[in-house]
């Protein structure tokens, strides 16, 4: 007999990659990326950890590539959707076409978190009403400690020759949506890399306060007037706790109608 996705210990799949969270750092793994995706028959896989800048070139993958990876299901956490990526053997072998991303997610989005974590869920495609974008100050203690963590772990990896890297400058604000699902309102900070990656570039382009309001207009605005889902995802420890890993803008698929 066959075993099921929910039985099998480990093997060898390929997954569409919808989530990219921005790197963090931990005692454990140092630093990682938090990555989800679908594989082909329509199952979220979320992958972890992977020291993502350390990766090779030709592995560093983003929204939409088509990855192909050995995994085995973790120890340590017992989300369903969970497996550990052996990232020797991560490999790009395509890309999902913008025409081919609707008929890829519809089966994926969904507009209650409660109801997937009630049935054992812990990464949704979230359709949601966007009631408001914020951008919040990090102090600068926080920035410092994190840049420090990212420091110590980069002299680790220098230590044992491993790669390094382009070094993480972490991003010096929150980027925050208030929103309204069939459970009612929520809020959350969005995690998502492209998130930090926009911001940064536009200050390099434009300076920091042009770069602020570019932000605000765009994700504040311009993403929730056209359409826009959230990609979101549980907590390892409070699993009831879902986090904003990721913003798919509506126009890098179509135009979705739910309600």
């Amino acid at each position: 007999m066959t075993e099921s996705v929910e039985t099998t210990r480990s093997g060898e799949t390929e997954a569409v990659v919808v989530i990219k969270a921005a790197p963090l750092v931990g005692q454990r793994h140092g630093e990682t990326v938090c990555c989800a995706g679908i594989d082909l028959e329509g199952n979220w896989l979320r992958l972890y950890p992977i020291s993502f800048r350390s990766l090779d070139d030709r592995q560093q993958f983003g929204r939409w590539d088509r990855i192909r990876f050995r995994w085995r299901r973790p120890n340590d956490d017992l989300r369903t959707e969970s497996r550990r990526v052996d990232q020797d053997t991560l490999e790009i072998v395509g890309e999902l076409r913008k025409s081919e991303r609707e008929r890829f997610l519809t089966n994926s989005i969904v507009t209650s978190l409660d109801a997937e974590y009630n049935a054992g869920r812990s990464l949704a495609l979230l359709k949601a009403q966007i009631l408001e974008f914020k951008i919040e100050s990090k102090t600068n203690v926080e920035i410092e400690e994190e840049a420090t963590k990212f420091a110590q772990i980069r002299a680790q990896m220098d230590l044992f020759n491993a790669p390094l890297g382009i070094p993480y400058q972490p991003c010096p604000y929150r980027f925050k949506y208030k929103y309204r699902t069939e459970d009612g309102q929520r809020e959350g900070t969005c995690q998502d890399w492209e998130t930090e990656a926009t911001f940064f570039n536009w200050e390099k382009r434009y300076g920091e306060n042009q770069a602020l309001e570019n932000m605000q207009r765009t994700f504040g605005e311009e993403y929730p007037s056209k359409g826009m889902l959230l990609a979101m995802g549980t907590h390892s420890r409070h699993q009831n706790t879902w986090l904003i890993n990721g913003v798919i803008r509506m126009d890098e698929i179509q135009q979705l109608s739910l309600f």
